[in-house]
């Protein structure tokens, strides 16, 4: 089971739905990185259920730091961050674990572990996981924002109900954007916040779910970051992107719609703009032979509705091998779009930390 990602910064997940705790490791952070605990809490606070619109389960994520900090600032040794679990409802499982939920993990789980898997909650394919993601995550992000870098993410559709697009050229206009989505419980740029929680309460009142698709920017990253082939910018971040539960595609730029324009359409021609290289168009969305050109990084990623639904569904009993109905209980999202985004924008910034660290040395954070 591979719970690692990076080269240089290493982020490192253990733990399972309805354990005793989540872990998230951060290793090959620089000294000196100061570490703030009410940063950390208030990104865990964007990826926490608030709403009639979220699952019922409720963790108040009290996090503690064991290892890696001291008096505020990292030591170059782990980090280490512990998130207890303390609203758990296993029984919710236990009469219909055989059952494979409909596109969760049970089954292939059962499969590959041979049974021995903890199938309470989803137990490790579970989206509580994110919990680690989001604390480290932190860390990255606050010493990406020293560097001059930000991230962020906006919910860009939503059960067909649309929001405006990042600017993806005007550098300054993007980080004001930023900055606002990052300090949204719903991140959006415009006035559609009621119209997608409407559509998503809609479809809890169905007992059915809606996904829609997240839109991440990254402001201020160098030029030259990255490598082509294998290890290309935009490989990485799918790497990471697609390894969130729930997220089933993803794009760079203008992405799908490029099939659809002549190169005369899609191309981004070069200029000098206050003495530095930047291209008049962005629909190469930042990187070019899989390494940042120095534009604004941008991409788009898919959430597939969240597939514990309380409708009537057709499986199959994993025990007897037989035909099964199953209709899920417990506590589940209608949608996990919105809870999504911040998970988005945390991984990302691991991603780049490794990134940069790889490029310009593991002090560059400093």
């Amino acid at each position: 089971m591979k719970n690692s990602i990076g080269t240089s910064v290493i982020l490192t997940l253990a733990g399972e739905s309805h354990g005793e705790m989540i872990v998230a490791v951060l290793d090959g952070m620089a000294s000196g990185i100061p570490v703030s605990e009410e940063i950390i809490a208030a990104r865990l606070s964007l990826r926490r259920p608030s709403g009639a619109a979220d699952t019922a389960r409720r963790e108040p994520d009290r996090f503690r730091i064991v290892s890696g900090v001291f008096n505020g600032c990292t030591t170059g040794a782990p980090v280490c961050i512990l998130i207890p679990n303390e609203n758990v409802r296993s029984a919710d499982y236990e009469r219909s674990h055989l059952l494979a939920r409909p596109s969760h993990a049970d089954y292939v789980a059962h499969v590959r572990y041979g049974g021995f898997e903890d199938w309470r909650g989803g137990g490790h394919f579970s989206g509580r996981i994110t919990a680690g993601i989001v604390a480290a995550g932190a860390i990255a992000a606050e010493a990406l924002r020293r560097k001059g870098i930000t991230v962020g993410t906006h919910i860009l559709s939503c059960a067909g109900v649309q929001d405006a697009p990042f600017s993806d050229v005007d550098a300054s206009a993007l980080k004001r954007e930023i900055e606002t989505v990052s300090a949204m419980d719903f991140p959006v740029l415009t006035g559609c916040r009621e119209a997608m929680e409407a559509r998503i309460m809609e479809a809890k009142a169905d007992g059915d779910s809606v996904g829609g698709v997240v839109q991440t920017a990254v402001c201020g990253l160098p030029a030259g970051v990255g490598e082509p082939w294998f290890s290309s910018l935009e490989g990485v971040i799918a790497n990471a992107v697609l390894s969130i539960g729930g997220i089933k595609g993803i794009e760079f730029g203008a992405g799908f719609s490029l099939a659809g324009m002549r190169g005369s359409e899609a191309n981004d021609a070069f200029c000098m703009q206050d003495g530095a290289v930047r291209t008049s168009t962005n629909r190469s969305g930042g990187i070019n032979g899989g390494i940042s050109n120095g534009m604004p990084l941008i991409f788009n990623a898919v959430v597939k509705p969240t597939p514990s639904i309380s409708k009537p569904q057709q499986t199959v009993d994993m025990d007897t091998q037989s035909p099964a109905t199953l209709q899920v209980t417990g506590r589940h999202d209608p949608a996990i779009v919105r809870r999504v985004c911040i998970v988005v924008s945390s991984l990302v910034a691991i991603v780049l930390c490794d990134q940069l660290a790889q490029r310009f040395g593991t002090d560059y954070l400093k």
